[in-house]
């Protein structure tokens, strides 16, 4: 926000408001300014796109310049229009294969051509908002065609780093690959070779010189390193040719059948629209994982990103450029390099046009060997084993393989095709296929159905469940996601029958349990695991009235069968990986043992995220005192120094007996029992609350509504000053390594408060506001999230079962 800006804010009566010195007249036009994060994120950037440009358009066979044009183009049009102000756009190694194909195919001003009516059709999907519909494409097919793409630069690009040409098939290139081996050229491998090399280890340079060296990108420091060899050692090498930008051929009619065209139309503008949207969406993740805040910079526009693309290829293509496209590389440079809006983006497109204006002797002494060495390193990064584990995991690996192999053999458009026709094969089978198994164990009839339940497997379950004699009992394992109308009422009219017969049945299973409309035991708990226990004590009241003790005893019992039928399926793969692991909890939470406080709830937090120490009237005893208790600073201790926690949380709520009974007591009051010795911990807050020299505590601006409330609130922020007292907390706090978070929860508004972050304050600010308005952030995150709140790109959020 600039000066103008807060100071607007702060005299809300715009009337006569003193301008300050370096602030220009309402009246007058702001002058555009680029801040400093912006500008050394595109210098970063630029250095980036530079060789890469070049090198891509090597790859395709199009004059090098127009490697160039798309970068320029690209970083100032799409940057300027599109829905995404982080992401750079330019020429992009996905977009290899299919230029390249079309250069041979129709010639190069028939490509520009086909680059521009791409770019209408982007406009034209755009404007008809489909955008979000590109997203639906399975990330195997995506993931598959970039492997394929891939595939295709490295083995093509190989050529040209050995020595010789590459020919317009993979087949015919990995054909000639061996003749390729017998005809080495020692100097374009040497050249290839140093680029490669300083490519793989200039990241890797150890020490605090390889950190400050490390910000240099290491493509303009093997293309650079091999050009200075080639230039010293008067290597005699095929060079970069940049004609006069006079003779620079600009976009053309397509020329060709009408059915080739169109399909050439179609496979640009799907492989641009998909790759630059998917990297819209991850430019949100790395954004939103980026330390700092991050108000200023929203979320993408998907529809107005395809709509600056579509601009940019127009342009691009019409002035003789690549198709343009976001680059994955370049962003995420972007993003790393601390940029702030779009004019980093802009920027590095202007100095792209510079270079290309004043640089072309040093661009011309350029090795080819070394930018093909260079986007042979690219393709080869485009396979990527994360992606091939991940889609390995989700049980995708046939629809990957299919989609690389089809880009590889058949074509981009002839790949994704397959992929997506793979996908809905498999889609299909997952759906269409269950299997139904029934064996007996212990006298016990087990029904395991794997896979969805529709109509489809309806006589088979039928089948199984009918193996179950009459009087016998039977476990229904329900392993799936989903179940239709047929199945349920086969299910249930089974279950109804042999439980009539004198039977009895368990099911389990559906993530979380069959649906609420189930007819479930009379004896049986009907609440589902984990969410909000409305009505939870009806679930106990149902059958025979029993003794008080024995009633409850019934109720634990019916709570642990539960867990074990509902809950323990779905958490025992995450609870078997911490027993193996050991705890980790990052935060420290001490609070009241009041029945109504249910911490994993109010923090939204899972096993192993939080270390929880309970009392009566959440107390940290001063340590040495006389009836000191060495059990709460033993924990402390063992979270601070042990666990290496991160921040400590003291919970208060409404409605505290203990903070109630220090308020009835009385000075003379008897101390002999252990509960009135406890209590004697709470007395300091007791003072504070009667010492008028402080400050009032206040929830959410108002005044405490009562005497209680007001020395619930007094108390946490006492115990806090306890904590601080601690030499383990003490200590963690002058290192910077510990927070300290005061919290109160209103139990019958089920609302959170969090004690403001000022010193001195207490104030308590309601949590969804203090949020919403950023004020309390550090706070929230301390107190309310779990371990493993930054989730990188393609991994799966945990959330509560």
């Amino acid at each position: 926000m600039s000066a103008c800006t807060h100071h607007d804010t702060q005299h809300p009566h715009p009337s006569h408001p003193p301008h300050p010195p370096h602030c220009p007249p309402s009246g007058r036009r702001r002058r555009f300014s680029v801040e400093g994060a912006d500008l050394s994120a595109a210098v970063a950037v630029f250095l980036i796109a530079l060789p890469l440009s070049l090198g891509i358009a090597l790859a395709t066979g199009a004059p090098l310049q127009a490697g160039l044009v798309a970068a320029a183009v690209g970083g100032i049009l799409a940057g300027r229009l599109g829905g995404c102000p982080l992401q750079v756009s330019g020429p992009a190694a996905g977009l290899t294969v299919v230029t390249a194909e079309l250069i041979h195919r129709y010639g190069w001003r028939t490509t520009c051509g086909i680059t521009v009516l791409a770019g209408l059709a982007q406009l034209a999907l755009g404007s008809l908002r489909v955008a979000r519909g590109a997203l639906a494409v399975s990330p195997a097919v995506v993931h598959g065609m970039l492997a394929g793409i891939g595939i295709t630069i490295a083995v093509a690009q190989l050529h040209i780093v050995l020595g010789g040409s590459p020919d317009s098939s993979v087949l015919a290139n990995l054909w000639a690959l061996p003749r390729q081996l017998a005809h080495l050229h020692p100097a374009a491998v040497s050249i290839s070779a140093i680029t490669l090399a300083l490519l793989l280890t200039w990241p890797r340079l150890p020490g605090r010189a390889g950190r400050l060296l490390g910000r240099v990108p290491a493509a303009l420091v093997a293309v650079t390193g091999a050009t200075s060899t080639a230039a010293v050692t008067g290597l005699t090498l095929p060079r970069v040719d940049l004609p006069s930008w006079s003779s620079h051929a600009l976009a053309g009619m397509p020329e060709g059948p009408v059915l080739g065209i169109a399909a050439a139309v179609l496979t640009t503008t799907l492989v641009c629209s998909v790759q630059s949207l998917l990297g819209a969406v991850a430019v949100d993740k790395l954004v939103a994982s980026r330390p700092g805040p991050q108000s200023r910079i929203g979320r993408s526009d998907l529809d107005r990103e395809l709509l600056g693309q579509g601009a940019a290829n127009i342009v691009s293509g019409a002035l003789g450029g690549l198709p343009v496209a976001g680059v994955a590389v370049r962003s995420t440079a972007n993003v790393k390099s601390g940029a702030v809006s779009r004019n980093s983006t802009m920027l590095h497109g202007v100095l792209v046009v510079v270079a290309a204006l004043l640089m072309v002797p040093l661009l011309e002494a350029i090795p080819l060997a070394s930018l093909a060495a260079l986007v042979m390193a690219v393709g080869i990064q485009m396979v990527s084993l994360h992606h091939i584990r991940t889609v390995t995991r989700h049980r995708e690996a046939l629809v990957y393989a299919a989609t690389t192999l089809g880009v590889v053999v058949l074509g981009v458009l002839q790949g994704v095709l397959l992929g997506i026709a793979v996908a809905v094969a498999v889609a299909l089978h997952r759906l269409a296929h269950t299997r139904v198994t029934h064996e007996v164990k212990e006298g016990v009839h087990h029904v395991h159905a794997r896979g969805q339940l529709t109509f489809l497997a309806v006589p088979g379950l039928s089948r199984a469940l009918h193996l179950v004699p009459q009087g016998g009992h039977a476990v229904v394992e329900l392993d799936g996601s989903f179940m239709d109308h047929a199945a349920y009422e086969s299910l249930q009219d089974w279950r109804s029958a042999h439980t009539a017969r004198g039977g009895s049945v368990e099911l389990s299973g559906l993530r979380g349990g069959i649906r609420a409309t189930e007819q479930a035991p009379s004896t049986e708990c009907r609440c589902r695991p984990w969410t909000p226990w409305r009505n939870h004590q009806s679930c106990s009241a149902v059958g025979p009235t029993a003794p008080v003790g024995q009633e409850a005893g019934r109720e634990l019992a019916r709570g642990i069968s539960s867990f074990q039928r509902n809950t323990a399926p779905l958490v025992r793969e995450e609870l078997a990986r911490l027993a193996r692991e050991g705890q980790r909890p990052s935060h420290l939470f001490l609070t009241c043992a009041d029945s109504r406080l249910v911490t994993s709830m109010i923090t939204a937090s899972g096993p192993g995220d939080l270390f929880v120490v309970r009392n009566i009237g959440n107390l940290v005893p001063l340590p040495g005192e006389e009836h000191g208790d060495d059990s709460v600073a033993a924990a402390i201790e063992y979270a601070v120094n042990v666990l290496g926690v991160r921040s400590v949380t003291v919970c208060g709520h409404s409605g505290c007996g203990a903070m109630q009974a220090l308020l009835n007591a009385t000075g003379s009051a008897s101390t002999n029992t252990p509960l009135q010795r406890w209590l004697r911990h709470g007395l300091p807050s007791l003072a504070r609350m009667a010492d008028d020299r402080r400050a009032r505590p206040r929830l959410a601006g108002r005044a405490p509504a009562d005497a209680v409330e007001h020395l619930c609130l007094t108390n946490v922020v006492q115990q806090l000053d306890h904590l601080r007292a601690h030499a383990p907390v003490a200590r963690a706090l002058a290192k910077g390594e510990l927070e300290l978070h005061g919290m109160y929860f209103h139990v019958g508004e089920a609302r959170a408060y969090l004690l403001a972050e000022a010193p001195g304050d207490t104030a308590f600010e309601d949590v969804l506001r203090s949020t919403a308005d950023g004020k309390a952030e550090g706070a929230t995150r301390g107190a309310t999230t779990s371990r493993g709140e930054v989730a990188a790109e393609d991994e799966e959020a945990r959330s509560p079962v």
